[in-house]
């Protein structure tokens, strides 16, 4: 089995961005309605699923996709609880739709209604409602609400201890997964989202987070961002700042995906970090859409990188299946359910 543990839901039907501009539009003008999300039929999310994700999964040889909400669509930045709230709810019941009609080829990680420096209370609700309710097997964790500006505690901090505590008692990972940037210094995808990947990193190597909690898991996505390319300087800072070595201080905990574009990219990932801590992603319908005109072949065709890498067999299975199952112990159990 190939698993794919790194994909959002990008192509939603075009209802769920009307609720979503309802909301913002109330914001604005408390006198508007509450508003409500118009009808989406079995065959809306059908038609929105089979030509694009579940298509292009079957194409390059995919099996499942652990799939979430849109990342940029989190829009944590926006400050109200209540329709951060309502937001996570839909966009949460709108994915666990897919899966109930998917259940061979997805599974389903949540979305946390966080808010700027706002109370995680919301966000433990939703996580266990999604869990324990719909079967959701993870959840997506903004380290930067704000949404570029950093005015959260970084994910040491004990403020973030009961959604840990809640996500150990679960026994679910979170993807680390910031959303849009209201920061114009920051585009979006080619430089927030990989300043988060290697700034959660690094506080993580600051801290002693997983001495305290031995059993919290995280994946940083899109290859860890800088850390691979820059692994000796990270070393060098924890041998500095007196910390253990990387792979027992952090490396116990932390997995890094294969959502790298490039052949290189995925080629030093493997070199650098131990396959154990790599989990075959794609991300794709995501941030790098369209074809490399190098290759002729898509820049978001991860496997074919990571086929083209010299692995061993026992390897290639962790990286494309058993590193997922073993990171996200409540899809192996429904896949073992399943015996698959």
């Amino acid at each position: 089995m190939i698993i794919d543990c790194h994909g959002h839901y990008t192509t939603a039907p075009v209802a769920l961005g009307a609720f979503r501009d309802d909301q913002l539009a109330r914001l604005a003008d408390r006198g508007r309605p509450e508003p409500r999300l118009a009808g989406i039929s079995d065959d809306a999310i059908r038609e929105s699923i089979e030509g694009t994700q579940l298509r292009l999964l079957r194409e390059r040889g995919g099996d499942l996709m652990i799939f979430s909400p849109r990342a940029s669509g989190m829009a944590h930045h926006v400050p109200d609880p209540a329709t951060a709230r309502a937001w996570a709810q839909v966009s949460n019941d709108l994915v666990h739709r897919v899966v109930e009609l998917f259940p061979r080829h997805f599974a389903a990680v949540c979305q946390l209604p966080q808010t700027p420096n706002g109370s995680l209370d919301e966000s433990i609700a939703e996580l266990r409602r999604c869990v324990e309710e719909m079967g959701f097997v993870g959840c997506n964790l903004n380290p930067d609400p704000s949404g570029g500006h950093w005015t959260a505690k970084p994910l040491t901090d004990e403020y973030w201890f009961p959604l840990y505590e809640a996500m150990i008692e679960l026994d679910v990972p979170a993807m680390i997964h910031v959303s849009e940037s209201c920061n114009p210094n920051f585009h979006a995808l080619g430089a927030h989202y990989l300043n988060a990947d290697t700034t959660a990193f690094m506080q993580l190597l600051q801290g002693d987070l997983f001495g305290r909690f031995p059993a919290l898991r995280f994946v940083i996505p899109h290859g860890g961002g800088a850390v691979p390319y820059h692994w000796g300087r990270y070393r060098g800072l924890a041998d500095r700042l007196g910390r253990p070595p990387l792979a027992e201080h952090v490396m116990r905990n932390v997995f890094f995906d294969t959502c790298v574009y490039h052949q290189a990219g995925i080629d030093l990932l493997h070199r650098v970090i131990d396959i154990d801590n790599i989990l075959f992603a794609s991300e794709m319908f995501g941030a790098v859409r369209g074809v490399d005109p190098e290759t002729g072949h898509h820049w978001d065709d991860t496997k074919r990188y990571v086929d083209n890498l010299d692995l061993p067999d026992e390897a290639r299975a962790k990286v494309l299946e058993g590193n997922a199952r073993r990171v996200y112990p409540r899809l192996d159990a429904r896949l073992r359910a399943a015996g698959l």
